[in-house]
């Protein structure tokens, strides 16, 4: 059994700090970096990659709608030119520094409103996935299973990696829970600890109402913004390992 796990990094903007980055690089395998669209700036992306180089954990970039003022939780209805630049822009500012820091993004994976909204909507799925395939097809795009990315990256030869999500709670249909509604987000060490165990060596997560989801999952996400992420995600990697679960990242 192999698991990669990940979390959204580099959230600062500013003077303004969201998380433990470094505490949060020694625990997984691969960091999702903010691109400046959602969250992030140069030199917090510079310091983020850097540390991520120097730890061995692989870089993605984790792009998103332009929208600081809301952290990239407000779904958007943008052009698929524009949606498509857009993310391509994101990619190379992200890539530029990481390979400038002796590494380089590895993998794409969007954020927010925008993860899902590419879930449901073959139009921007398409759009994110062509500005990927403009800028390099060798990376992967990480959703979750069942999203139409699967189908659009898969048209141009695109590979993808299916998610799952430790510290959130799931609809019966194999989504996430809306973050305004409660329980959506999970905080119960135990309970995310129990939920990534289930995710990894099951394959199935339970729902919201008490069904239980086959996934199939390569990459588990811990969210870096969640009170406790640091504690959770070491809460995660000592289970997962004491299961016998190698952590590999996925490229």
């Amino acid at each position: 059994m192999v698991i990669d796990l990940n979390a959204d990094l580099g959230e600062g903007f500013g003077i303004w700090r969201l998380g433990d980055d470094l505490a949060l690089l020694d625990i997984v395998t691969s960091a999702n970096v903010a691109c400046g669209f959602h969250a992030g700036d140069p030199v917090t992306i510079r310091r983020t990659c850097a540390a991520a180089v120097d730890r061995g954990v692989t870089i993605g970039a984790q792009v998103s709608y332009h929208d600081l003022a809301h952290f990239g939780r407000r779904e958007m209805d943008v052009e698929p030119e524009e949606l498509c630049a857009e993310v391509l822009y994101q990619i190379a500012a992200v890539d530029g520094i990481a390979r400038a820091m002796g590494g380089r993004v590895s993998y794409v994976k969007p954020h927010g409103a925008l993860y899902n909204r590419v879930y449901r909507d073959e139009m921007q799925a398409t759009a994110v996935v062509n500005a990927v395939a403009d800028y390099d097809p060798s990376l992967s795009v990480v959703t979750l299973p069942g999203s139409a990315v699967h189908a659009a990256a898969a048209a141009v030869g695109v590979s993808t990696v299916s998610e799952a999500f430790a510290d959130r709670a799931y609809t019966p249909q194999g989504t996430l829970v809306a973050r305004g509604k409660p329980g959506a987000v999970i905080h119960d060490p135990a309970e995310v600890v129990a939920r990534a165990c289930q995710m990894a060596i099951e394959g199935s997560v339970t729902a919201v109402d008490g069904s239980s989801l086959s996934i199939s999952a390569r990459t588990i996400c811990i969210h870096g913004d969640t009170p406790g992420a640091v504690r959770l995600a070491k809460e995660v990697q000592n289970a997962l390992l004491a299961a016998g679960v190698v952590l590999q990242a996925f490229t």
